[in-house]
């Protein structure tokens, strides 16, 4: 039987070029490898309070990007968080048993509490009981998390451990968390600094099209070029070779490269050459995703076969948790 992993995102945005390397792109090979469930967190995002119109609208456009991608729905069960609604009553008997002290010291919350001082609410103390119950309704043993996650992850580990040893069964894998680093790129942002961001306004969208991303990619930061041949590049440099590494044919690098080593690169030919092979890997993917985002009720279809498959998962998980507690029926 394949490892179960579950992953989840919250419909923030639209998904850049940096998420699609980053993760999704890995959740297209786990979907061959392992039983994975995919789900769109629209629960967790109401601790940002958004607008009640944008809320399935984010989750459709979250969806389409997945499919567009490639996430398959007959490889992958993708689900929406708020369909499932057995991952409350989980949330809630993880919530008895979670301490006032520690989920006060969980950094996320403490980071998101100085953010937002006006808006310091349970969802987000609780936050990471909430994932532990995603995590835990699928009994999950591994979970695509980055570096922010990590204490989190440790809590949902302590919950699986804290159910099992107060009740006195072996009933929750300890979910571990599993690394993108060795297959993920991490994709630099426009403006020179080290990653690619929403909240760093320096993304390219999957949904942009070519003009938007040759003008997004000629504002790219630079610097006065290279005054000594075969000189190391500067980060802001390097980030634009990071470009022509992932879009871009070995034989354009090698010519970017030599133009860098013997000093007579053009930042100008750089850049144009950037944008044109970045929308040429893009667009067929802004194509499918145009065609998704257009066709409402495959959405919806998909997102309701996915649904019921997860609530066939996370049903079975919550009627012998009910069983272990000593709630019958």
């Amino acid at each position: 039987m394949k490892e179960i992993v579950v992953s989840g995102i919250r419909p923030t945005g639209n998904l850049h070029l940096g998420n699609y390397f980053g993760a999704v792109k890995s959740f297209i090979q786990m979907q061959n490898d392992y039983n994975c469930y995919f789900f769109i967190a629209d629960w967790h995002s109401l601790t940002t309070r958004p607008k009640p119109e944008d809320i399935v609208q984010s989750a459709h456009t979250i969806l389409a990007e997945y499919l567009a991608c490639g996430i398959d729905p007959e490889k992958a069960t993708i689900y929406v968080q708020s369909d499932v609604k057995e991952v409350l009553e989980l949330y809630l008997y993880l919530n008895m048993n979670a301490y006032l002290g520690e989920m006060e010291r969980c950094t996320t919350f403490k980071e998101k509490a100085r953010k937002q001082p006006e808006n310091v609410n349970a969802g987000l103390l609780t936050y990471p009981t909430l994932m532990a119950a995603d995590i835990l309704q699928h009994k999950a043993v591994k979970v695509p998390v980055g570096k922010d996650q990590e204490q989190n992850m440790e809590m949902a580990r302590k919950f699986a451990r804290r159910f099992n040893t107060m009740y006195g069964v072996d009933f929750f894998p300890e979910p571990q968390n599993f690394s993108l680093s060795e297959k993920a790129v991490k994709i630099p942002g426009l403006d020179g600094s080290g990653k690619m961001g929403k909240s760093e306004g320096n993304c390219i969208y999957l949904m942009d099209d070519s003009e938007t991303i040759r003008k997004k990619v000629m504002k790219a930061v630079t610097d006065a070029g290279p005054t000594a041949p075969n000189s190391p590049k500067p980060e802001v440099i390097e980030n634009l070779f990071t470009f022509l590494d992932i879009v871009s044919t070995k034989d354009t690098y090698d010519f970017f490269n030599e133009k860098w080593n013997d000093c007579s690169i053009r930042y100008g030919d750089l850049k144009k050459q950037i944008a044109q092979d970045i929308a040429a890997f893009n667009e067929p993917i802004r194509e499918r995703l145009m065609d998704y985002a257009a066709n409402k009720p495959l959405l919806e279809k998909i997102a309701r076969q996915g649904a019921e498959k997860a609530r066939e998962s996370a049903a079975q998980t919550v009627k012998e948790v009910r069983e272990i507690i000593g709630f019958k029926g």
